[in-house]
Formats: C-alpha cells, sequence, structure tokens
C-alpha cells in the first residue's frame, strides 16, 4: 500500500494544467447554493480502494460539486450513486451510497481511478489535460498487480485504460479498440478490458443507460473473475 499512498500523495500536489488548477479552485471558493455549508476538497482526486483489487474502474474526470467537493472518487454526485449502487448490489462495495470520505464506505476487491484527476469546465478535458494525468493512470496500473479486469466508464475512460495498459507493458496491441456498452477485449492472457456507457446525467436521464445495463456489466465482471480463482 506504501506505493499507492506515494502516488496518491503526488496526485493531489500535482498542478500540471493551469486550467484545471484555476477551474478547480474557482468551484471550491464559489461552491454552488445547496453546498455553501461545505469545505470543498478543490485539489486533485486521487484514487480509491482496495489495494488488492482484481477490478479497475477508470472514470473521466471528478464532478465539480462531486469528487471535487468530497474529496473522494465518485462521492456526492449522481454518477457516484449508480456506480456505488451497482458496486454493492455486485458485492464491491460496502454500502450502496457514497456522501463523504467519512461515510464508512469500503471497496471490496475494487479500486476507482479516473482519466483526469482534476474537475474540468463542462467535464470536458482537453487532450493534453489527458495526456498530463495518463503517468498516474500508468503506475496505478503498474502498483495494482492483481487486477484482471479493467472497466472504462464512457469512451474516454476505455481509451484512457487501452492506452495506459499498452504503455505500461500489459498489452502488445497497438490498435485502440473500437467502445461500446459491453465490449470486452483481452488484452493478455490474465487481463480484460471492458466498456461501458459512463453514468452521467446525460445517459442516465436519457434512457441511454438503464440500471440492468449498469448491473448487467459488473455481472459479467464477477464472472471473469470468478474464472481468475
Amino acid at each position: 500500500m506504501t506505493g499507492l499512498r506515494t502516488l496518491q500523495n503526488e496526485v493531489i500536489g500535482c498542478t500540471r494544467c493551469p486550467r484545471l488548477v484555476q477551474w478547480r479552485t474557482r468551484v471550491a471558493t464559489e461552491k454552488t447554493r445547496r453546498f455553501q455549508d461545505w469545505n470543498y476538497w478543490g485539489k486533485p482526486v486521487p484514487g480509491f480502494g482496495d489495494a488488492r483489487a482484481r477490478l479497475l474502474i477508470v472514470g473521466l474526470a471528478p464532478a465539480a460539486h462531486g469528487a471535487n467537493r468530497t474529496g473522494r472518487m465518485f462521492t456526492g454526485d449522481r454518477s457516484g450513486d449508480w456506480l456505488y449502487r451497482a458496486l454493492h448490489k455486485a458485492g464491491f462495495a460496502s454500502k450502496a451510497h457514497a456522501e463523504s470520505c467519512n461515510d464508512g464506505l469500503v471497496l471490496r476487491d475494487c479500486y476507482i481511478t479516473a482519466a483526469v484527476r482534476c474537475a474540468p469546465p463542462a467535464n470536458r478535458p482537453t487532450p493534453r489535460e489527458i495526456q498530463n494525468c495518463k503517468t498516474f493512470l500508468i503506475r496505478e496500473l503498474t502498483l495494482l498487480r492483481r487486477v484482471r479486469v479493467i472497466l472504462g466508464l464512457g469512451r474516454i475512460g476505455f481509451v484512457a485504460a487501452f492506452k495506459g495498459c499498452r504503455e505500461a507493458g500489459l498489452t502488445a496491441s497497438k490498435i485502440i479498440p473500437r467502445f461500446g456498452h459491453g465490449v470486452r477485449v483481452s488484452l493478455n492472457a490474465h487481463l480484460t478490458l471492458m466498456g461501458s456507457f459512463h453514468p452521467s446525467q446525460q445517459n442516465t436521464f436519457t434512457g441511454k443507460l438503464t440500471e440492468p445495463m449498469f448491473d448487467s456489466i459488473f455481472h459479467q465482471a464477477r464472472i471473469l473473475l470468478r474464472k481468475e480463482l
């Protein structure tokens, strides 16, 4: 766990992207009306979960009033409500709802990270910002040695996960797989990359992603992990 803690501290102290530093700080200072009483995190958000995880989830980036407020991935927003509910059903999370870093939620056999560690304006990081964060993901992939299934949430998370694996030497494949909900790609003899639509409000409110669709992804992940036992 020492290596992961060191990396998490490096993430928290990162100032590589001036636009993101300015935005995350502005949001944390101005806040939003319903969270005026909160002391916003307002810094890069480190990965979170079980250091011995076999399931790694790669999201897009912290939400402005979610993880940028609470300091923990997918905590305090509607996307997180969907994710932790699904993880709880599949046995990867101790609770179905995440409110703060002090809510007692524990991940089992699962670790959550993201392509970008700072909240971006309009939830849209630039290619350069994704590139700047890539080294953190590569190091996580190196440190989380028991990972057997990687789930990319949304196209950005999926592509970032694939590129990270390629640069970490975990796959010899050079061609980026086509993203889609339920896509499954064998990266090597012991590592599978899966894709899912991101549980953003844009997808869940429109019905592009339904709860059964999302639950099925984690059911498939469980099946794959059982084969590794």
